[in-house]
């Protein structure tokens, strides 16, 4: 026996399986390890045909591919597809617009995988029977939909008791689009498309579950025609056929259309009567009965009372008057609202009744109806006693006998009054439809409401879960769908959830747009795929060194072995072979055949071109250098061609380089040497930095040594310049107004002054320079002459009055000194304080004087107003 799992004792036994991609042999044990027993030849040969498989699928991985399949099988489908419409297009002239959503349904059953069971989420094949909606032509398993309506139905039927078990016949719906089916309806035979044969034979050059028979289903909605296409999936399309036939309004002559878009408007008015039997309809030509009129006119009420604007559309209406019309009787009057018709007879007229019933009166209507004394004997509200008042007007009590009651779940009883309702606080304890959850309400009569939960189960797309109410059995499928593209998005469709997962994408036709992932600018045109794109197969065409291109096929992604020293974990792992790994390989010799001269080209052989060299005739080179002044003095060498058509005395890359000084001369006036070693042509500009001062000797500036020598007189000028104002000062003791400049400063000085005239009150702005010139002056005018005349009028007046002034008080004061002589002294303070009389200048001075000075001050400010 093993020593592992103790089984397959006696003989040993081993199986070989191939595997499907790569060819493949593994060699097993029912415990999973290699019995030692087995003999070595036998596992060489084993291993030998692993490595040869590996090494087989290693360099086809990327060249394997199915596009002449695909091919084939898309010109096969393509065929099908025209052979089933080749009736419907042959009535439309060849216009196949209408028939795109059949076209999808059938590419769909044509496409491996994208045809889905929604039940049990798995993919519909060729060889099994199946079942399609009616309604949303979605197709299911056979045997899924006879489970699913069979669910459906127990489903449905379990709360039910057995007395109402088969008296109705429930429905099941569809998974998709809940579209129901009857009990009878239940599929128990695989029929085709169309519904004509049962079991339809697999046919590869038919649509997958069709009969290949025209399909003649009725159109919907029904024209009186049939479907002319093949037994097809999905929905018919629309009638073909030419009817002639005429608008709407049947104004326009008959002309032939399809009878699937046979009603038509000619766009003329439709000229049809209204309700309102005064319009007629002004919509263009329509399809079915006209809209109310939209028009409004003045109506009556019923009662004719009131009159209203209203619409045509609407023309009874009610006012809320009340009738209030005379009774048949004479006693009352109408007390109905807005009404037609005569108002009838009184309400009171006639044989009347007591309030409990019992007896009748014949009174006249303007008595009411007396109590009959006897007992009411109405039913109460409860429905089980009657009312004990005697006969009365208006409801009756509520019921007040006591009796013993029994709460709503039936399992506790209490004595209390009859109206008041019996709720005891225990709650339900049984399984609600769901099977699940307990009912948990207060005092439940035994019809538990179903179950109020979300179910919440994982739905079979392992992706959403179930929404719906908490139920039994199993959830509805995932409704949602979802898009699986190709590489690129260009090509989708669209499969159930869940779907995405195990389904292959679609093939696409649009070319592989990824980059080329070698050196060439374009690839090989190849279709839309995923994963690495083959390898390149165009010619390598790199340029080598020698020139020429390289012929080999590309090698920017050649599979080599891994080489490598590899450490064994310990003695039970057995060497394998090195593993392929993807690189860039580099170019092999260019084997171009090559004229090769050698010494004083005495001889010429063709050699190949990686191993063509000349030798050395041991003399001085000569070659002229980039330099253009020097020559080679390298011994003889070989000198690559860089122009086949330069000169051949000219050096190439294996000469020597030049390393002495330039010594070509400057520009005039550049005082630095070249900073470039000895070149040809000319030296490049200088860029070097001078430090010289401004014009106005205050900035120092930094000027590239290349402007300033270039540089004419004028812009020598302007790049000395420090961009300033002049900070010379003129003649006049203005400052120079002009950018910092070379030379003297102009005399010419535009500093605005002001000129006055000689009395100072005419002003007036000017040039400097014209001042200096003597150019202009301003002499005062006539009111500048008045106003002198009079100032030294008013001067010569109060001169003269201090003139008089001052004699009279050298009079007071001689006449004081004349009486102090004379001996008066006991009167001197008397005489001192002798009051002396004042002229009139002196007493009415001030009022001459101030109006006066009033009037030369607004003249002057007038002047000075009007003269700016």
């Amino acid at each position: 026996p093993c020593p592992v799992c103790a089984q397959c004792s006696g003989a040993e036994q081993r199986f070989r399986s191939r595997c499907p991609s790569s060819g493949a042999v593994n060699l097993g044990h029912g415990c999973g390890v290699v019995s030692k027993l087995s003999s070595q030849k036998k596992f060489d040969e084993i291993k030998k045909a692993n490595q040869a498989a590996a090494r087989k699928l290693a360099e086809e991985q990327f060249s394997s591919s199915s596009e002449d399949d695909d091919e084939d099988a898309e010109i096969k489908q393509g065929k099908i597809l025209a052979k089933t419409f080749t009736i419907y297009t042959n009535q439309t002239d060849g216009d196949a617009s209408e028939l795109e959503r059949t076209r999808q349904y059938m590419n769909e059953a044509f496409q491996s995988g994208a045809m889905t069971c929604l039940i049990c989420i798995a993919s519909v094949k060729r060889n099994q029977a199946v079942w399609s909606c009616c309604g949303c032509f979605c197709i299911f398993h056979l045997v899924c939909i006879q489970k699913w309506a069979k669910d459906s139905l127990f489903l449905v039927s379990s709360p039910l008791t057995d007395d109402d078990f088969g008296k109705k016949d429930y429905p099941w719906p569809c998974p998709k689009c809940r579209f129901e089916y009857k009990r009878s309806e239940t599929p128990n035979k695989y029929y085709c498309y169309c519904g004509k044969v049962e079991n339809p034979t697999v046919d590869p050059w038919l649509v997958p579950h069709s009969c290949g028979q025209i399909c003649e289903k009725e159109f919907k909605p029904p024209c009186g025609h049939k479907c002319l296409l093949l037994c097809h999936p999905g929905p018919c399309p629309p009638c073909p056929k030419m009817v002639t036939t005429s608008c709407h309004c049947r104004k326009a002559k008959p002309v032939p259309r399809r009878c699937s878009a046979k009603g038509w408007s000619c766009h003329l008015p439709c000229g049809r009567m209204l309700l309102c039997g005064q319009h007629t309809c002004e919509n263009p030509c329509h399809s079915g009965d006209c809209q109310p009129c939209p028009r409004v006119s003045k109506q009556r009420c019923i009662c004719g009372r009131q009159t209203a604007e209203r619409l045509c559309a609407s023309p009874q209406w009610q006012c809320e008057q009340v009738c209030g019309k005379a009774l048949p009787c004479g006693n009352h009057t109408c007390e109905q609202v807005c009404h037609a018709g005569p108002c009838g007879d009184c309400p009171r007229s006639g044989k009347r009744s007591c309030p409990c019933g019992k007896s009748k009166f014949t009174l006249p209507c303007t008595e009411d109806v007396p109590t009959c004394g006897d007992s009411c004997d109405k039913v109460l509200e409860c429905g089980i006693h009657k009312c004990l008042q005697r006969c009365h007007r208006g409801p009756c009590e509520i019921c007040r006998q006591e009796v013993e009651k029994q709460c709503r779940c039936g399992k506790h009883t209490k004595r209390m009054p009859c109206h008041k309702p019996y709720l005891c606080e225990t709650k339900c304890t049984k399984i609600r439809d769901c099977q699940k959850h307990q009912c948990r309400r207060k005092c439940c009569p035994g019809n538990c409401p179903p179950c109020d939960q979300v179910c919440g189960r994982t739905l079979g797309c392992r992706n959403h879960k179930c929404p719906s109410g908490c139920h039994r059995g199993s959830c509805n499928p995932c409704p949602e769908t979802v898009d699986v593209k190709c590489n690129c998005g260009k090509t989708v469709i669209k499969v159930p959830c869940g779907r995405e997962r195990t389904i292959k994408p679609p093939k696409c036709k649009q070319l592989c747009s990824h980059p080329p992932t070698c050196h060439h600018p374009t690839q090989e045109k190849h279709y839309c795929h995923f994963g690495r794109c083959p390898p390149c197969r165009q010619s390598c065409q790199k340029m080598l060194t020698c020139g020429h291109l390289c012929p080999v096929s590309c090698h920017d992604e050649a599979l080599v072995k891994q080489t490598g020293n590899h450490q064994f974990a310990g003695p039970w792992e057995q060497p394998s072979e090195p593993a392929f790994i993807q690189t860039v390989l580099p170019c092999p010799p260019c084997e171009v055949p090559i004229p090769t001269s050698f010494i004083f080209n005495f001889q010429v052989s063709p050699l190949p071109c990686h191993s063509a060299r000349p030798y050395s005739c041991k003399r001085f080179c000569g070659r002229l250098l980039n330099c253009q002044n020097h020559t080679c003095m390298k011994e003889c060498h070989h000198v690559t061609k860089i122009n086949s058509n330069a000169d051949g005395k000219k050096a190439g890359p294996e000469c020597l380089q030049c390393e002495e000084e330039c010594t070509k001369p400057r520009p005039l006036g550049c005082p630095h040497r070249c900073v470039l070693p000895c070149h040809p042509g000319d030296c490049p500009s200088c860029l070097q930095m001078l430090k010289i001062k401004c014009h106005c000797k205050l900035s120092v500036l930094y000027i590239e040594c290349l402007k300033l020598t270039s540089a004419d007189v004028k812009g020598k000028d302007l790049l000395t310049s420090c961009k300033n104002q002049c900070p010379k000062q003129l003649p006049c003791g203005h400052r120079c107004k002009e950018i910092c400049h070379s030379g003297d400063c102009p005399l010419n000085c535009s500093q605005k002054v002001k000129l006055k005239c000689p009395c100072k009150r005419l002003k007036k702005e000017v040039q400097c320079s014209k001042i200096q010139e003597d150019q202009v002056s301003l002499e005062c005018d006539a009111l500048c002459k008045e106003m002198k005349r009079k100032a030294s009028e008013i001067k010569e007046a109060e001169a003269k009055a201090a003139i008089e002034e001052e004699k009279r008080r050298q009079q007071a004061e001689l006449e004081a000194f004349e009486n102090r002589l004379k001996g008066r002294r006991k009167n001197k303070r008397r005489r001192d304080e002798v009051e002396i009389e004042q002229s009139l200048w002196q007493k009415y001075k001030n009022l001459i004087m101030l109006p006066m000075f009033g009037v030369a001050v607004v003249m002057v400010a007038w002047l000075m107003v009007y003269n700016d």
